[in-house]
């Protein structure tokens, strides 16, 4: 086995979080805040972000239902590993399990900080790969009072920083000093840069971030709560993306079109399927959030794309919006062609999309034209599709 460029990502969330109250609501990562659970928050933001691979989420034995209800919408992309009694033995289980096929580089991040941006997570990858750990961090802005038998002691606060997650590793060295830890019978590390540091794996601080703070008490919870629902309650950010696609007919023996596989005297030619209805509709949804086209994230030159189904494509693109704070608030593709019929299958093709954008059917619209038998498509030579998405974002307008 040999380590590979990917970024892969440990979410711990076995823990039971006591300190949150409430037991009888369940475990704090898995409570509500605005209306989802709190780790699935956490999920969006690394699964929408577009230098991360997999996602390996360690979690209690007894909370297997709850991760595969919040997981849902990455099915595929998440997987899970039953934790530890400790946070260190979790991680440790997780880091095995990548080890199968390691990555270069992983993010250790704790489940109940729902906050972590794309920047933030761009400045440890950054800092990881130059061979190091990368820990964000803020420095301490509070009066630090230590209480010792004398009474209060006050402490220095220069050089102080408080720690956050997620901290990143190249894989390689931080299984190592988690497995020497675990020979030792060490147990008393709080996180994953001081085992970096007592196997003299060197760590660089990096700028945290405010928002990105850990949900521990109720009033944690709370806070996070009404920060989801306000950024809900003000999304003036509407956003319209457009996309454009075209693929020609080659021998075969049926089309694929907005997911639904038709009979059809001829395929499309392309590289993956050539659904040129979802190619056009990954292109508008990236378009909203300005994350680039289809080929950025898909090139065309890669082979493992080669025949691969569409909607792929799709759920990547509309994770990235989620992951930004963005809502889909409606699709509308229009085909252009003269074969094959389209209407009998535009049930089927709704139903398909619905699943991929996690949208009611009324917010989706499949359409169908012919170009009056004119140019290359009147000539039955391909196809086209045009696609518009309407996406809302938190935030606001700028002035």
């Amino acid at each position: 086995m040999t380590e590979n460029s990917e970024i892969a990502v440990v979410i711990v969330a076995a823990g039971r979080g006591e300190r949150a109250g409430s037991p009888e609501a369940g475990p704090k990562q898995y409570r509500t805040i605005g209306g989802e659970p709190v780790i699935r928050h956490t999920i969006r933001r690394f699964a929408g972000h577009p230098s991360i691979g997999r996602i390996i989420v360690a979690i209690h034995g007894d909370d297997i239902g709850l991760f595969e209800d919040a997981a849902a919408e990455h099915r595929g992309r998440v997987s899970a590993v039953i934790g530890g009694a400790s946070r260190q033995e979790s991680t440790l289980l997780a880091l095995r399990k990548l080890s199968a096929d390691p990555p270069g580089l992983v993010l250790i991040h704790d489940a109940v900080r729902p906050f972590a941006d794309g920047e933030l997570i761009d400045r440890v990858v950054r800092a990881a790969s130059e061979g190091q750990g990368a820990l964000p961090a803020l420095a301490v802005t509070d009066t630090l009072k230590k209480d010792m038998v004398e009474g209060l002691v006050t402490v220095d606060r220069n050089g102080l920083h408080a720690a956050q997650t997620p901290q990143g590793f190249p894989f390689a060295q931080i299984l190592a000093a988690h497995e020497a830890a675990h020979r030792s019978g060490r147990t008393d590390f709080t996180d994953d840069a001081s085992i970096a540091e007592w196997a003299g794996l060197p760590v660089r601080l990096v700028l945290g971030s405010p928002d990105n703070f850990k949900l521990t008490y109720p009033r944690d919870l709370a806070m996070a709560d009404e920060k989801l629902n306000r950024d809900r309650l003000a999304f003036p950010d509407v956003r319209t993306g457009n996309g454009y696609d075209v693929h020609a007919f080659e021998p075969g023996d049926a089309v694929f079109l907005c997911g639904v596989r038709i009979a059809h005297d001829r395929r499309l030619s392309g590289h993956s399927d050539a659904d040129v209805g979802l190619h056009a509709l990954t292109d508008a949804l990236l378009a909203t959030c300005g994350a680039g086209d289809i080929g950025t994230h898909f090139p065309p030159s890669d082979p493992q794309w080669r025949g691969a189904a569409s909607r792929i494509f799709v759920e990547h693109a509309a994770s990235i919006v989620r992951a930004r704070g963005g809502r889909i608030a409606n699709a509308d593709i229009t085909l252009i062609c003269e074969a094959p019929r389209v209407g009998p299958h535009r049930a089927a093709m709704t139903a398909e999309l619905s699943s991929m954008l996690g949208i009611s059917a009324d917010r989706i619209s499949i359409k169908a034209t012919t170009n009056e038998r004119l140019g290359f498509i009147g000539r039955e030579e391909g196809i086209a599709a045009i696609a518009t998405a309407s996406v809302v974002y938190p935030g606001s307008l700028p002035e």
